[in-house]
């Protein structure tokens, strides 16, 4: 299991509201749990619905995916250490401890698509 981020908002969310509001945001619904997004003509794992959702990045596409999830459904993408994962300005960043690390540009990001970082 990898590090997880959570996609969390002031109000719960219900699973029919997810459902609802995924389609207009670009996103798919993969059997009973799975978010995924289009790339190339596939699609691509973005985050998982376990009451609430909840992924695990593998790549930087992965991450403005759930940013870009997190917006669509009103809530904030938060890490397991309580950092906050943000969009200003087209830049994704990471804001922990009132410090903010830019991740990269969003769209450079999306056309990169969802290749895998490596160690």
């Amino acid at each position: 299991m990898g590090y997880e981020l959570r996609v969390v908002r002031d109000s719960p969310l219900a699973f029919a509201e997810l459902a609802k509001a995924i389609a207009p945001a670009g996103f798919g619904l993969r059997g009973d749990d799975e978010i995924v997004a289009a790339h190339r003509g596939g699609t691509h794992a973005v985050a998982r619905w376990q009451g609430q959702l909840v992924g695990e990045p593998g790549s930087d596409w992965q991450v403005a995916q759930l940013v870009r999830l997190s917006a669509a459904l009103g809530a904030r993408l938060v890490g397991e250490d309580g950092e906050v994962y943000t969009l200003r300005d087209g830049v994704i960043e990471v804001v922990t401890g009132g410090s903010a690390m830019e991740i990269g540009k969003f769209e450079e990001i999306i056309e990169a698509g969802p290749a895998a970082w490596t160690p």
